[in-house]
């Protein structure tokens, strides 16, 4: 049937395509216009009359042709044709000569090939039509387009592919989910060939699609992602506006259900059993449990509480924000004996709830949490805790302070034992009864001494010592007036020899080691063996003070410089306690103002004599002389200790340097040549080329025993060196076994020198020929340093001249 539906749609096609011919033919027959030519073009003649030129319309070529035979396009045609045959058409331009072939004589234009109008839509081509025996042209070069005709070809294609979208679950009907698009290739502006409707093939159950726009939308309301969380729906595209023999194409869009808070939380179990050791401490996590929600996301965030009071007193609720479980902790002391089961109410909640939904029910659930405390073996506990206790000092050793009391609280209720930590009890003042727990006194207590001991006492079970608990105890040790009031300190006064009667002296004040509840006071009197004093007198002034003042009219050194006042102090008791202080007074010499210029004691000549700034400053100068001396004794023990180790060094690595100078040759003083020449056996050399010899006299004389006396460094054949070999073999053999020292060369230096050298010598001792003409008497001039060389070369000058004359 498509087959013969196709022949059809290609038999009108043609039909269309002649028609369109014969109307152009008929047109052309009728009308004969002015052709291609243009006002000015030579084909104008002078007469006004107009030269015929090209004649043809537009034309078509209908793609897709499938025939054997050429396909028939048009044909161009000059009005100067008389059908004679003289004018040849030639065509050139796009595909001219290969798709297209013309008719020379005719100018019938055939496509030889198939076209397709989505590759190329129209071609440009140019006609000529020439004089066949001249081959001139006899019309202008014209321009001339062939146009493919589209066919409906190309189905719909959807570009745009894969298409994903996606919808909240229980979007009311119509809620728009996305858009599809297709594209055709072929024509939009001729027929309806790209016209495009739109359809649902697969998934029209819970989607619709509009058939012009292509935008999907939800038919249902009810979509459920915890029922379907993904649906896969095919759309299809429709050309020709959707009538009979349209191509088509289609596309499957995937659409994702999105989740919206529409489930609450449940727990799997409405109660929950959990247990836990009644030692356990506060934040000990019991258990864990967890509600399920079918949401996804952050809808199923959730939030866990205690509803119950009881709960909230024991246990605290609190969520993981991993795992969003509710984690139950201990937050107050367990006791297996006050209560075995504890049951906690604990409820979950959605932490974000959607108002749209609240309709949907409550979104909260609750479960029972049983908690069963586990009863373990308790070391004992103290009842009550009270940890102060109070003594007084005065106690009889072994007087009981206090009890205490500690019981077991498991329901076994075994004995208890009670002991003192030796560790903070080390001196043993305090012990305690096994059994009872009395606290009593091991030795005396002193309150001046110590007045809180804090001891710790242990409580165990008699039959299990592992199970021991402490106690803190704080002992108080409560005064007793055991101490008798002394003078704060050995007061000492001083009088003037022209004092008056009832001048203040001095105020004393005591001090008492005891601290009475009610507070101090003390009474002052004079001691009874100063009844008969005569001369000073004691004025208690009732705020634990007391005045001396004098009694009569001047005093005098020379018969007494000191007096001895003898004082009673009283406290107030109970027991009351006494004790007698001495107040030492001298008498002094003073000015007409009042104040002390001498005394007898060496104290006030002291004080007058030197004042606090002399002090300082003498403080000072002893002080630096001390640093001084230090330094200097510093500096020679460094000297010693730089001088030891500049001896213990390696004397290969020491250079001196004297960098001063000899006093020449007859400076005898600055070395022991004695110590040099005891070395070496030298033999002296005597005679020589001229000179005078040992027994002449003058200083040619003088000048030749000189030399020859000088050690001439020439080996004498009887000297015997193996004593120095061996010396350098030795040191040559242990620097080489000595490991310590660094690897670099050394220069030794060793006092002998060795076999004779094949060069004579250099030296300008024996250089004392006649062949020498240099006056050295300019040496005189410089100075006393070069006086003894200058006699020496003046007087060997004065001998050669006297041998040669």
């Amino acid at each position: 049937m498509a087959k013969g539906l196709q022949g059809f749609l290609w038999t009108m096609l043609l039909l269309f395509c002649t028609i369109q011919e014969l109307g152009a033919w008929a047109m052309h027959t009728a009308v004969e216009g002015p052709g291609l030519g243009q006002p000015g073009d030579p084909a104008l003649l002078a007469g006004g009359r107009v030269k015929r030129g090209w004649v043809w319309n537009q034309f078509f070529v209908v793609e897709e042709y499938t025939g054997t035979e050429p396909l028939y396009v048009g044909k161009i045609h000059s009005d100067s044709d008389e059908g004679d045959g003289s004018i040849k058409y030639t065509i050139s331009g796009e595909g001219a000569g290969t798709i297209f072939l013309i008719d020379e004589i005719t100018g019938d234009i055939h496509a030889t090939e198939r076209l397709d109008r989505e590759q190329k839509t129209f071609y440009t081509l140019r006609a000529q039509a020439r004089d066949r025996q001249t081959d001139q042209l006899l019309e202008p070069e014209s321009e001339f387009i062939i146009k493919v005709q589209d066919i409906n070809d190309s189905e719909p294609r959807f570009l745009e592919g894969p298409y994903i979208g996606s919808v909240a679950e229980l979007s009311p009907i119509g809620t728009s989910v996305m858009q599809v698009m297709a594209s055709d290739a072929d024509d939009p502006t001729y027929g309806s060939s790209a016209r495009v409707v739109y359809s649902v093939l697969e998934g029209e159950q819970h989607f619709t699609v509009d058939s012009k726009t292509g935008v999907i939308r939800t038919a249902v309301a009810d979509l459920d992602r915890e029922t379907q969380d993904r649906y896969e729906v095919v759309i299809r595209a429709t050309d020709m506006a959707g009538q009979l023999g349209g191509l088509s194409g289609s596309t499957t869009v995937t659409i994702v259900v999105t989740d919206v808070n529409d489930n609450p939380p449940r727990f799997p179990q409405k109660m929950y059993q959990f247990s836990i050791v009644e030692t356990a401490p506060v934040g000990t996590a019991v258990g864990r449990v967890k509600a399920e929600d079918s949401d996804v996301g952050e809808n199923t965030d959730m939030t866990y509480q205690v509803k119950d009071e009881e709960g909230v007193e024991m246990f605290k609720v609190t969520t993981d924000s991993n795992t969003q479980e509710a984690v139950i902790t201990v937050q107050k002391p367990l006791d297996y004996e006050s209560k075995k089961v504890h049951t906690v109410v604990v409820e979950a909640l959605n932490k974000f709830v959607d108002p749209r939904f609240v309709d949907l029910g409550t979104f909260r659930d609750q479960t029972i949490v049983r908690v069963s405390v586990l009863d373990v073996d308790e070391p004992p506990e103290f009842r009550p805790p009270s940890n102060l206790m109070e003594v007084q000092e005065d106690a009889h050793v072994g007087s009981v302070v206090g009890v205490v009391t500690a019981l077991d609280p498991d329901t076994a209720n075994h004995p208890v034992r009670y002991a003192i930590d030796r560790s903070t009890d080390a001196e043993r003042i305090f012990d305690i009864d096994a059994n009872t727990g009395a606290i009593v006194t091991g030795k005396v207590l002193d309150r001046e001494t110590a007045g809180w001991h804090n001891i710790t006492v242990l409580a165990m079970e008699a039959d299990n010592h592992s199970q021991v608990s402490r106690a803190s105890l704080r002992i108080r040790i409560l005064d007793v007036n055991d101490n008798p009031p002394e003078l704060a300190t050995p007061y000492e006064a001083a009088v003037c020899e022209d004092a008056k009667p009832g001048q203040l002296i001095q105020t004393i004040s005591v001090v008492d080691r005891d601290e009475p509840q009610s507070g101090h006071r003390f009474y002052f009197t004079l001691a009874p063996e100063a009844t008969n004093n005569h001369h000073f007198s004691l004025l208690d002034i009732k705020d634990n003070t007391a005045a001396v003042h004098t009694q009569r009219m001047g005093f005098n050194r020379q018969e007494q410089d000191v007096y001895l006042l003898p004082i009673l102090v009283v406290d107030s008791g109970p027991p009351a306690l006494s004790s007698t202080g001495t107040l030492t007074i001298h008498v002094c010499g003073c000015d007409s103002d009042g104040a002390i210029q001498s005394c007898n004691s060496t104290a006030y000549v002291v004080s007058a004599t030197l004042s606090p700034g002399a002090l300082i400053a003498l403080l000072v100068c002893i002080l630096i002389l001390v640093v001084l001396v230090l330094l200097i004794l510093t500096l020679k023990r460094h000297h010693k200790s730089h001088l030891t180790s500049e001896d213990d060094e390696d004397m290969r690595d020491n250079v001196i340097k004297y960098n001063d100078e000899g006093g020449g040759e007859q400076d005898t003083e600055a070395y022991d040549m004695s110590a040099l020449r005891s070395l070496y056996d030298f033999s002296e050399i005597k005679g020589g080329d001229g000179g005078g010899g040992p027994g002449e006299g003058g200083p040619s004389g003088n000048l030749a025993s000189e030399l020859h006396v000088l050690p001439q460094w020439v080996q004498s054949p009887d000297l015997d060196f193996s004593m120095f070999r061996d010396y350098i073999r030795k040191k040559v053999e242990q620097a080489d076994e000595d490991l310590s020292v660094p690897p670099y060369d050394s220069f030794q230096t060793y006092a002998f020198e060795g076999s004779d050298s094949p060069m004579p010598s250099l030296s300008s001792i024996n250089t004392w020929s006649s062949g020498s003409e240099q006056d050295f008497s300019y040496l005189g001039g410089w100075g006393p340093r070069f006086r003894q060389l200058a006699a020496l070369y003046a007087g060997r000058r004065g001998e050669e001249d006297s041998e040669e004359s």
